[in-house]
């Protein structure tokens, strides 16, 4: 027992040691533009999505039906969110092709679990590029971006402007140059990664 003992401290020893001399080698390629691997993807999905899961367990959903509170949010969205999670009638953006993990698109995808983006829109998730506009807007605010986000889906091109609109005549509707649906597609190098940062959630 004690040899079968003093070889398995051995192994973890060994992989210890490894994992340390990976690390600090630097070998490991961080660039955005180059994805993870498949292993360390599932492995950061599956912690990623628990964590959320369970941090916004308990958390007490509004009313997030009101026509006003849904008004406020579209404002919101387009002042602050249009950039990575684009809009009707918005295929990409400067910024949104850098990113990696790649923002889900929520005019397509919106959001199924209110709690859950409820949590993610306040505090934000590490290793990507989604703020935690809890630091800045009180929970009535984020609340009303996630009455919004699950309209989201629903609204063609028009109907988002005109709900939106307000905040796009006072000049808050974009931060950068976009790419609406006229322009070219993106190539193969931009193509979307949605997997490693979806789990309906804003990022």
């Amino acid at each position: 027992m004690k040899k079968i003992m003093a070889m398995v401290l051995l192994v973890l020893v060994l992989v210890a040691a490894a994992v340390a001399a990976f690390v600090v080698s630097g070998s490991y390629d961080i660039g955005a533009d180059r994805p993870h691997g498949a292993l360390t993807e599932r492995v950061i999905g599956t912690l990623r999505d628990r964590a959320i899961e369970r941090h916004a367990d308990g958390i007490t959903v509004p009313d997030l039906g009101d026509p006003q509170r849904i008004r406020r949010g579209a404002e919101h969205y387009a002042e602050m969110c249009t950039s990575c999670h684009l809009a009707p009638g918005l295929q990409q953006t400067e910024l949104r092709k850098g990113l990696y993990p790649q923002p889900p698109d929520l005019s397509k995808h919106g959001v199924h679990d209110p709690a859950e983006a409820f949590w993610v829109i306040k505090h934000g998730v590490k290793l990507t590029a989604m703020p935690a506009w809890g630091r800045s807007h009180d929970d009535a605010a984020i609340w009303d971006m996630v009455a919004f986000v699950r309209q989201l889906p629903n609204l063609d091109q028009a109907q988002f402007e005109a709900m939106a609109g307000r905040a796009a005549d006072d000049g808050h509707g974009g931060h950068e140059h976009v790419h609406h649906d006229e322009d070219a597609q993106d190539g193969p190098d931009h193509q979307d990664h949605e997997g490693e940062y979806d789990h309906e959630h804003m990022h």
